[in-house]
């Protein structure tokens, strides 16, 4: 396969708060960019002191801009005399205008649903507000009515406000935005002081079925689904993502999971060393992957739901064999829905922690994986089987 990296020219370094730097993309060969949908991210393959190592960071323009791909990327710093996070504290202190970086075709399931004509709400804290970004330029063009709600600490700290400001003025009253700072400065202009909690969204929304879009720091993430769950929005229209298991983010929200970083966390042993300081959109002290409304519809009609003729997945170690079904999108779903619990992080075909060795038959990906794995063996997380497969899991 084809090297899936290209190589990208920083057309533009622009801060966007103190602790946020924008970064404008334009491939070095001339070519167009990729498509990509509202919410996707884009990986970087970036320099390390024991190699390459691989980051991932939102789009936060249009994804139809035909002049760059845009991230917007909080430098992480060291907490305990821990260094800088490897990948944005290289991105802010060694990428300049005018250098080239290799960079991978947008990815990820945590996208716009554009089928849908439900009002949106859009729920960031702090950096989460960059995938949101393109969400909110493509809601810009169309009728649907959106909220963006938007915390922060202070303005100090708050990307991007300007351009929400004006996106907002050009959608004739059908976008409104809400600030809210929880230590706004002197000099601040918040919409609201202090935090997100349910009597602010009472007096924002309308009475209406919502599209929730979530995206921010664990706790926030955790304290915003309990407040919408409590006020009675489906968990079903909630999209987020999450590095883990795909009932986590619910799990860690009723006290069934202990937060990230209480406990040492469980890392496949086959992961590569670069896995561990993945920076995946934007915190990296979550783990975040894909929860597929796919997934939900096959664990609630069962594994042999809309079974594919001929298509079958043997777990030999698990003893389970498992016809192949059109409710569910990858093998590592498949295991899923059985009630098995295959190794995972990124659900993305990027970081190899769900490697096995096929011991019979073939697969074939939806989505090719940027560091394919070595003969006889395949990543689950992006495959599907192509007749009777038969896997060491």
């Amino acid at each position: 396969m084809a090297d899936a990296f290209r190589k990208f020219r920083v057309a533009r370094k622009h801060p966007e708060s103190s602790v946020i730097t924008s970064f404008h993309l334009v491939p070095a060969d001339g070519g167009a960019l990729w498509p990509a949908r509202p919410g996707q991210y884009l990986t970087l393959r970036i320099p390390g002191p024991e190699g390459p190592v691989l980051r991932t960071y939102s789009l936060s323009n249009a994804v139809d801009a035909t002049d760059c791909h845009r991230i917007s990327v909080k430098r992480e710093t060291g907490l305990n005399g821990n260094p800088d996070g490897i990948g944005s504290g290289w991105l802010h202190d060694h990428l300049a205008a005018g250098d080239e970086i290799e960079v991978a075709a947008p990815r990820g399931a945590f996208f716009l649903d554009e089928g849908s004509t439900l009002p949106v709400l859009l729920l960031a804290g702090g950096v989460g507000v960059t995938p949101m970004m393109s969400m909110l330029h493509r809601l810009a063009q169309g009728s649907r009515k959106a909220w963006l709600v938007h915390a922060v600490e202070s303005s100090a700290v708050q990307p991007l406000r300007a351009e929400v400001e004006r996106l907002v003025a050009a959608s004739s009253g059908r976008i409104t935005a809400c600030n809210v700072l929880r230590n706004p400065a002197p000099g601040d202009h918040p919409d609201v002081t202090g935090v997100v909690n349910a009597s602010l969204l009472q007096s924002l929304l309308p009475l209406d079925d919502y599209q929730v879009y979530l995206c921010g720091p664990v706790p926030f993430m955790v304290a915003m689904w309990r407040l919408l769950t409590s006020l009675g929005i489906a968990p079903e229209r909630i999209g987020y993502e999450f590095f883990g298991p795909g009932g986590a983010l619910p799990k860690l929200a009723a006290g069934e999971l202990a937060p990230p970083g209480s406990a040492t966390p469980r890392i496949p042993v086959r992961a590569p060393k670069s896995l561990d300081r993945l920076d995946y959109l934007t915190n990296p002290d979550v783990r975040k992957a894909a929860e597929p409304a796919a997934r939900n519809a096959a664990a609630a009609a069962g594994p042999d739901a809309m079974a594919e003729s001929g298509n079958e997945v043997v777990f030999a170690r698990s003893g389970v064999t498992l016809a192949w079904n059109s409710g569910v999108k990858s093998i590592l779903e498949l295991a899923e829905s059985a009630g098995l619990d295959p190794a995972f992080v990124c659900r993305s075909g990027i970081c190899n922690s769900c490697r096995c060795t096929v011991k019979a038959g073939q697969l074939d990906y939806f989505s090719e994986p940027l560091d394919p794995p070595g003969p006889g063996q395949a990543l689950i997380c992006c495959s599907r089987p192509n007749g009777r497969v038969v896997l060491d899991l």
